[in-house]
This record gives structure tokens, sequence and C-alpha cells, in this order.
């Protein structure tokens, strides 16, 4: 097989900043139609990012091929990124907590060119189930005043008033991100803010620093009516009075959030096992809530933990769910059958997890992956604890996820399926028509694969990618009508793509 690597005409894409180091990611053209953007990466001095075109939407199901969503121009979109716990709100063991630098976590989602991320909300002021030590958390949402202290010794919540600084820093934010190309989850409660005991964890209840701890607020709110200090009953619809607090919140934030096109809504971070009839609930009253006005966002559910069960979210009314690892998620991601659109979170899988072997088997089942991202390793928990931002498997990892967002623009994504059974490894997106076929697998292995073609019969261009080098070499071209072997050109894993000669890529 002969071989050709082109790498000219190159372009800055964009950069990002870990500690003392900017990490410049470059692309090249290529001459040849069957070569498209090798991808580099070197270190170099501070540079400004060029800036990516503006979201679009809102984002709708896509009508024929469920498994994405599309724009507001008809366009194919798939999602995947990577995310962290501090991008909405500041926490750390100080008070005030540290400033995120918010446009500085903007620049390294451009560097590796991702197109989502979950905006955090936490709803708790102080404590966290993952550690001992103090830990503060703001802004929030709802107002503070009056002479009466709350449990982390400044004024108690008014529940009946706003804080609007935190609406305009959500604003803003969404804002920022859609200026960048980024489509923005916005997580409206969180379940690791209101129990006693998460998963096991319970080095500092966060319900202490809840507003909805009748010793927080100032409006006689119980969010605790069964006094074991914890706050589950809250995300659920046991308490009309707080249910009725949460539904003006959610109003609060689609009023700020609607004119915007790069939205998502998520109901929960990881809610307790009990709490599906309220997270349907507010599915519903968002949904509801959205139709008097100018524009409808998908809105997402996220797997209860722990001890969730998928299936609650495939019978949910949203439009968007991320499950667990039940059912293969982590190591053989199921076929995406298009009856939701699937985001496919490391952080319901492992917490922080995943590399990049994950990231092209999720994406060639029809999924959306996304990386919980412990970032620059400064965030407290669990799943952070001693995270180092450079180590190759996450910069691999998050380098893939925008590898397969390339090929997701190159490929005709809309008429793409899942079809294992066309490849011997059992990863494969393809569209087998006999005038303008294309196939693009994955082999987690490298070495030989069998691929089906006998759906067309035309001449077929050859495209391998190293996905641990970021090359793409071009190969012979091939002959449908049969089923043919191809040999990786290389050691290690490796993306192939075969499509029709006379289609050009992009």
């Amino acid at each position: 097989m002969n071989l050709l690597v082109l790498k000219k005409y190159i372009f800055i894409l964009g950069l990002f900043v870990v500690g003392d180091f900017v990490i410049l990611t470059l692309w090249s053209d290529s001459f040849s139609p069957s070569i498209d953007r090798v991808r580099t990466n070197v270190l170099v001095e501070p540079l400004a990012p060029i800036r990516f075109a503006p979201a679009t939407g809102p984002l709708r199901v896509h009508p024929t091929n469920p498994r994405y969503f599309t724009d507001g121009n008809g366009r194919t979109i798939y999602l995947t990124g990577s995310h962290t716990w501090s991008n909405l709100q500041d926490a750390g063991r100080t008070d005030p907590p540290p400033r995120f630098h918010y446009r500085a976590y903007l620049d390294f989602l451009q560097a590796y060119h991702h197109n989502f991320f979950r905006l955090w909300a936490w709803e708790q002021s102080k404590w966290t189930n993952e550690t001992a030590e103090n830990y503060w958390i703001a802004p929030m949402p709802f107002r503070r005043g009056g002479s009466d202290l709350a449990l982390d010794g400044k004024p108690r919540f008014d529940l009946s008033q706003f804080n609007q600084a935190y609406f305009d820093r959500l604003r803003q934010r969404v804002i920022a991100a859609g200026q960048r190309g980024f489509y923005v989850a916005v997580v409206l409660f969180n379940g690791w803010s209101i129990e006693a005991v998460k998963g096991g964890f319970a080095l500092h209840n966060p319900w202490r620093g809840h507003p909805f701890n009748s010793k927080n607020n100032m409006n006689g709110i119980d969010g605790d009516p069964n006094s074991d200090n914890s706050g589950s009953e809250i995300h659920t619809l046991q308490l009309p009075a707080i249910t009725a607090i949460q539904e003006a919140y959610v109003r609060k934030v689609i009023d700020v959030l609607n004119d915007l096109d790069n939205v998502l809504f998520e109901i929960s971070n990881e809610s307790h096992n009990k709490s599906k009839n309220w997270q349907y609930h507010m599915i519903t009253y968002i949904k509801n809530y959205e139709m008097s006005k100018p524009k409808q966002h998908p809105v997402g559910m996220s797997v209860a933990w722990p001890g969730g069960d998928n299936a609650d979210l495939f019978a949910s009314p949203a439009d968007w769910i991320a499950p667990n690892s039940n059912g293969g998620y982590r190591d053989q991601p199921p076929v995406a059958n298009g009856s939701k659109v699937i985001i496919a979170d490391t952080d319901h899988l492992w917490g922080i997890g995943g590399d990049r072997q994950w990231v092209w088997k999720s994406f060639l089942r029809g999924l959306n992956p996304i990386f919980m991202d412990g970032y620059d390793g400064k965030a407290t928990g669990q799943g952070a604890a001693g995270f180092a931002p450079l180590s190759p498997i996450w910069v691999s990892l998050r380098r893939n996820l925008g590898y397969t967002l390339t090929y997701a623009h190159r490929i005709n994504l809309a008429a793409m399926t899942p079809r294992g059974d066309l490849i011997s490894t059992g990863y494969c997106l393809a569209h087998p028509v006999e005038n303008g076929a294309e196939y693009l697998a994955y082999l987690p292995t490298g070495g030989n694969v069998t691929l089906d073609l006998t759906a067309t019969t035309e001449e077929l261009a050859v495209e391998w990618f190293n996905p641990h080098t970021g090359e793409t070499l071009s190969g012979t071209t091939s002959q449908g009508g049969a089923r043919r072997v191809f040999t990786a050109p290389f050691t290690g894993d490796a993306v192939l793509y075969v499509y029709a000669s006379h289609r050009l890529t992009p």
C-alpha cells in the first residue's frame, strides 16, 4: 500500500493554558481530497486564539437521525467536549473562593476543538461531601439579608428574592461560550448539594449550607421534614412550597437565557434514585413554560446516583439523556437506537475516567461523548485528588474528542448510522449506498480489519487516521462489491475512513 502524509499550509487553530505552558494547536490542509487536516501540537509563547464561528440554534432533535441534534441552519450537530466543576460558581477553601478564570477555560476548550460543555450549578453555599475542610461556593441564586445568621455565618437567604448577580454571570458566561461556538448544558440542580451522605462520602454535610435548610432561610422553609440532617426530600415532589420556589428559579433561568441559541437545560447532576418523578415534572415544566417564549431548548436528564436506572432516562420526556455504566457504556458502548440523544458523560461512568478508545467506541456507536475534566487540578474532591492535567491519557482523550468532531463535520453525519455488523471490530458509522457510500470505522488494536462493501460497486477512497499522533494518511483506492480486508499502516489503535472517490470531503 502506498502511503502519503501531506503537511502543507499550516494554520493556527487555538491555544490553551495549563500552568506555565501555552499549548498551540495546529491544523494543516492537504492537496489531496483524501487527506484532510493533519494535526500536531507544539509548545509556544502565548498567542491570542482564533475564535470559532458563533453557535447557532436553538437545537432540535434531528428529524431523520435522532441520535444527534440539528441547528437553525439545518446542520447535523454532534456534541462533544469537557467540563469542570467550577465553571459557573467559584469554589474553594477560602472565603471568598478563588475566582475561576473563565476566559482561559474557553481557550482551553477551543484549543482541543470541542463544541460543548456542562455549566455546573451547586445549591449549597458551603461544605461538600468530598472534603473535611471548609469549602465555599459563590455566588448563589438567592439574596441574603437581615440580622439572623445562617449556619455558614452569613445572613440568611430570602427565598422570595433572587440575587441578580448570579443570573448576570450565568447569562454572560453562556453568551461568551456562544461567541466561541460552544453549546452549553445549563445544570439547574445538584444531587451532591442536598444529602448528608452521598455514595458513602460524608466528610462534610453540604445540607448545612443549603438555602432550604430551615436554619439558613428567613422564609420558614424546611427541606428536612424528617429531621435526618439531609435534604433528599427537596428533589422529590413531597414539599409543594419548595417545588414552587424551584419552579420560580427555573422560570428566572429561562427568562435570562431564552433568547440565546446555544442553550440546553439539564435538570440535575446525579440526584438520588427517588428523584425520578420530580425530574420528570421539571422537564415538563420547562417545556411548557418555554412554549410561551420565542425559543424552545432541549432538556436533558442525567442518571440518578447511586443506584440509578437508565430505563428511567429512556422513559422520560427528556430530549437528551446521560446514562451510567450499566449496559456497557464504559467498555462496550451499546448502539444508540435514536430513541434519545445520548450524551455519554464520563462523570456518570467513572467520575474522572475513560481514554481515547472509549471516545471512538462511543462516537461510532452513535453516542455524543464528553469528559468530566479535572482541568487545572485545583478542584477539591475524591475525583480530582492528585489530578494531573497534562497526563498523556487525559491529553489524548481531550484531543480525540476534538478529532471525532472534525470527522463529524466531514462525513454526512445525518445519513450515517451505527453499523457494527459491517466491520469485524464492531465499531462503524456507515452510509452503505450505491452512490456516495461512506464508512468510518475504529480498530481498537489496529492490525487487520474486514469491512463489508457489498452495498456499493463504486470506487472508494481510503484514509487512515492515527488517534495517537493525529496524523492522517491516504491509502490506495478500494473497490466496492465485496468484503475487503484493510491493514492499518501503523501500530496501535486506528481509524479507517472509506468513502466514494467522487465525494470531496470538506
